[in-house]
């Protein structure tokens, strides 16, 4: 059922783009194949070593295969928005003649639309500056800045190389703490060895805090845990730490992530979190899924910071990602006097390496007081 969903949008290009062209009908089946496949990576990722989470395909083929499903996917809605124009106009007995220049024209845009989305998709992310005022904020943290990385799906395609870049930029940026909120990786700890290796290089002042998103459970989740905490990725899993200025004290606190009961782990436990911690010091929480945010929000946390939704991927498209994540999809959003923080990621899954209007972030968030 899911290759099938997936397949929808070359179905659609087959029948009304591809077989209306004035061509022979041996080139019309030719492409059509090539339409088909291009649906299919996910179905073809199943049979590599990796699977369908963390397919062990060169990184360039992959690139091609996001690239190939975008421009069928844009051609798709480009083709129904020329249907449903020539369709009015027959409603107002004034009916268009949809010409090849039109349809190609709507190809030649899909191909520049899903070259720009995966470019977007697949780059060392820029920095997003980001201020959130706490109302309990001691002056001592006033500038505090925090740096969150989410969602680096660390594979072929965010490879070592990748990792290294983004690496060396996040640390340039010089801020008080370092925060991953889940999918560090797709793979086994054994195919990505070297590809997280960069990650040994994050550091800050206050140090680097990780927690885990669902992906890590479809990999080896203790052992990943446990090396990612070897190159200096503390593990928050239903703890927090106090960072202390002088006497003021800031709680960062973390949760495994939501589907990890389902996974035979330890599931989230807020109030375990957050025991022993000073009632005065606000509550940073970091959560991968931003769904129970509103949950969250009833037990005194001032912030959260969530990721998983990758931004809705597309502009347009986002909103089908609302419903299943609370309602919570890109950026800062107020929850019963709680403050939530939807990053957009540093990468995103590959199996859907296509970003416009979304792009992905180096989330640089500073604090300030809120009169």
């Amino acid at each position: 059922m899911f290759h099938l969903i997936f397949s929808i949008p070359s179905w659609y290009v087959i029948a009304r783009f591809v077989f209306p062209l004035a061509m022979p009908l041996m080139l019309k089946i030719i492409l059509s194949v090539l339409v088909m496949l291009a649906s299919q990576y996910l179905l073809i990722s199943r049979f590599t070593a990796g699977g369908i989470f963390s397919p062990e395909m060169p990184r360039a083929l992959t690139i091609l295969f996001n690239w190939a499903f975008g421009a069928v996917l844009f051609l798709a809605l480009l083709q129904l928005l020329i249907d449903a124009v020539a369709l009015f106009s027959l409603l107002i007995r004034h009916p268009l003649e949809i010409t090849p220049a039109v349809r190609y024209l709507a190809a030649l845009i899909a191909m520049v639309l899903a070259t720009t989305g995966v470019h977007q998709a697949i780059r060392v992310p820029p920095v997003k500056d980001v201020t959130i005022r706490i109302k309990n904020l001691p002056g001592e943290f006033e500038g505090y800045q925090l740096l969150q990385l989410t969602d680096l799906h660390i594979t072929k395609l965010f490879n070592a190389a990748w990792a290294a870049k983004m690496v060396e930029r996040a640390i340039s940026l010089n801020a008080d703490l370092i925060v991953v909120t889940g999918d560090v990786i797709d793979g086994t700890v054994q195919n990505r060895r070297e590809d997280v290796e960069p990650l040994r290089h994050l550091h800050a002042p206050d140090g680097v805090f990780a927690i885990t998103g669902n992906h890590e459970y479809f990999f080896e989740q203790q052992r990943w845990t446990e090396h990612l905490a070897s190159l200096g990725l503390q593990p928050l899993l239903n703890s927090h730490v106090i960072i202390k200025r002088g006497d003021a004290g800031l709680v960062i606190a973390g949760l495994p992530d939501a589907s990890a009961s389902r996974r035979h782990a330890v599931g989230p436990d807020l109030a375990k979190a957050l025991e022993g911690a000073p009632e005065n010091a606000p509550v940073i929480l970091l959560d991968h899924q931003p769904r129970n945010a509103r949950s969250n929000a009833l037990q005194k946390v001032d912030l959260q910071l969530s990721g998983h939704t990758h931004g809705g991927l597309i502009v347009g498209l986002d909103r089908l990602f609302a419903k299943p994540n609370g309602g919570f999809v890109s950026g800062l959003y107020p929850v019963d006097g709680m403050q939530l923080y939807v990053n957009n990621g540093t990468a995103l899954w590959p199996g859907m390496a296509v970003r416009l209007g979304r792009p992905s972030e180096l989330t640089r968030i500073t604090l300030k007081r809120q009169e």
